[in-house]
């Protein structure tokens, strides 16, 4: 069963008046399902995963529009074989009129299976842009990257932001999930603090179970101390349980400064399934009354 939270007022602020979503190319079926609890026009992100092809993904896109809501394809540096995939690509989400926003990822093939080392080649490629992309979505991550040094992480979302900019793309930000508020809100404040104003969306998982949950976090380097765990509602002495983000969003809230912080929003990722999390934010507003 999933959790229901009790929201805090401090909650009703402008952090789930856009929220988005993620969900990779099988979780059609389940996007029609959930799709009645999604506030039209929200923002669905579209893995690009290896086990998908182009097909899967086009569909998805095309789904995601087909529903109401808006599609926001993934592309993964890495696993492009050549620049003619990476057309191809780009060309089909244009043709369906799928392609005005991406989110830009390097990918997780230690080697590139083509000429895209990471996302800022693919940004400073040209192509984006030639082929209708108008937004472009980057990663951060507030508790660095298992396999990138904390140094390199910076230089390249200053580079990033500065490409996008010279090509006249919108940008934006989407973090790593997290357990912790602390180093999120400290991240987004150093971020501010280089000059680069590009909008945040805070990374958190949607309700799932904690076994599910320690999993993830252990495959993409987030801290799940015993503290931290406690902390957000996760008991690792009963990993059978279901956690949700409740708490992890109510210090979001009460931390969030818009002076300090600027322009933070909320990003879903689904590991409990769409249907689990549109449900868990769909009550979650309704008893927050925003």
């Amino acid at each position: 069963m999933n959790p229901v939270s009790t929201a805090s007022p401090a909650v009703s602020t402008s952090l789930l008046e856009d929220f988005s979503l993620e969900m990779t190319g099988k979780d059609v079926p389940k996007l029609e399902e959930a799709a009645g609890l999604i506030p039209r026009g929200t923002r669905v992100n579209i893995t690009f995963l290896g086990t998908e092809d182009l097909r899967m993904r086009l569909d998805a896109a095309r789904a995601v529009k087909r529903l109401g809501f808006t599609p926001v394809p993934h592309i993964s540096a890495r696993r492009l074989g050549s620049q003619a995939d990476f057309v191809q690509f780009l060309a089909a989400l244009q043709a369906d009129g799928t392609g005005a926003d991406v989110f830009t990822v390097g990918g997780d093939p230690t080697r590139p299976e083509g000429p895209y080392e990471d996302s800022l080649a693919l940004i400073e490629s040209g192509l984006l842009a030639r082929y209708g992309v108008k937004g472009v979505g980057i990663g951060g991550y507030p508790e660095g990257h298992p396999a990138i040094a904390d140094d390199v992480l910076w230089a390249a979302l200053r580079d990033k932001g500065a490409a996008l900019a010279a090509q006249g793309l919108q940008g934006s930000v989407i973090t790593q999930f997290g357990f912790d508020v602390d180093p999120v809100l400290a991240w987004v404040e150093q971020v501010r603090g280089l000059g680069i104003t590009l909008p945040i969306r805070i990374g958190v998982p949607g309700p799932a179970g904690v076994r599910r949950l320690m999993a993830f976090a252990a495959r993409f380097g987030v801290g799940t101390s015993a503290s931290i765990a406690k902390k957000y509602g996760l008991s690792i002495t009963n990993l059978m349980g279901t956690a949700g983000p409740d708490r992890f969003l109510r210090a979001l809230a009460e931390g969030h400064e818009p002076a300090r912080h600027g322009d933070v929003k909320i990003h879903f990722y689904t590991f409990g399934g769409l249907k689990a999390t549109s449900e868990w934010i769909a009550q979650f507003r309704k008893d927050d009354s925003v």
